[in-house]
């Protein structure tokens, strides 16, 4: 390793490639070796010889691809897309999940981009502006240093959405993530993150990966989501029968009703409930909807 060259992470595990230029390769084999991750690559080492993967080359980190059973059979790995349209699977058995963190960091952290923040709070477009930031990637959390001296913690498990847009950044057209999560007082806000599309699309895969697991569809009726955009927009759950001219007991039910469907958590007994991610998106939809 150069002298500017530090080791991030180093153990045994297995690797494969599963697409190459494009073509998925159906006869693909695990390779059992060592797995070294560094500020600079992802260094592969077998039998057969030793493989780098430039971290500046990596394009995305992308969901499964069971080529064939035997990729299938491993539960957890790590998928690692190329510019060049190549995917290479890592795992690590156990430590597979610790690993796609660090890979996470190695890649992000301390990268300075362009974030508003909130950009939009309680569904409400705010006057905010664009500031330089950095950014680092921790445990289940997106840490954000902003030039003014604040912090913004993004929950990596409280991400509702991450949508890729493009818009107008300080008199340009710029590639920008929209980031949907709470922030300590349980208000739903958006935060906006600028950058080149690479370093665009390597924080998209980071927040994607837990959105993704809030969009199971729920089966609601009308009043239910009635209360949910209520609680979405910003009314007390103890507000929720007078807003909505409803019954407490009939409240009290959807309550219940959508705490067991893990749409709300319940905070208190007694008709205090807080929105869970799920509940953001079914609230976010059913109001755009309207």
């Amino acid at each position: 390793m150069s002298e500017s060259e530090y080791k991030i992470a180093d153990g045994a595990g297995k690797f494969l490639q599963a697409v190459k230029d494009g073509r998925r390769l159906k006869d693909a084999e695990w390779t059992n070796g060592r797995i070294l991750l560094s500020n600079k690559r992802i260094v592969l080492a077998g039998n057969d010889g030793k493989r780098n993967l430039a971290l500046s080359e990596i394009a995305s980190l992308s969901g499964r691809h069971d080529v064939n059973q035997t990729v299938a059979q491993v539960s957890d790995y790590v998928s690692i897309r190329m510019n060049n349209e190549s995917v290479v699977l890592v795992s690590m058995g156990e430590n597979t999940e610790q690993f796609e963190t660090k890979l996470y960091g190695a890649l992000l952290d301390q990268t300075e981009m362009l974030v508003k923040h909130p950009a939009v709070k309680g569904g409400v477009v705010t006057d905010e502006s664009f500031e330089r930031a950095r950014i680092k990637v921790e445990d289940e959390q997106l840490s954000v240093a902003m030039q003014n001296g604040s912090f913004v913690s993004v929950d990596l498990t409280d991400v509702g959405s991450a949508e890729a847009a493009s818009l107008d950044v300080q008199g340009s057209k710029s590639p920008v993530l929209k980031v949907e999560h709470t922030v300590e007082d349980d208000t739903s806000v958006q935060t906006y993150f600028s950058s080149d599309s690479h370093t665009c699309s390597i924080l998209e895969s980071l927040l994607s990966k837990e959105a993704r697991k809030s969009k199971g569809s729920v089966d609601l009726s009308e009043t239910e989501k009635r209360v949910l955009m209520a609680l979405y927009s910003g009314v007390s759950s103890f507000e929720i029968p007078d807003f909505l001219g409803m019954d407490v007991d009939e409240v009290e039910e959807i309550f219940e009703r959508l705490i067991e469907v893990d749409v709300l958590e319940e905070v208190r007994k007694r008709r205090e409930v807080a929105m869970k991610t799920r509940g953001r998106n079914i609230a976010s939809e059913a109001i755009n909807e309207e």
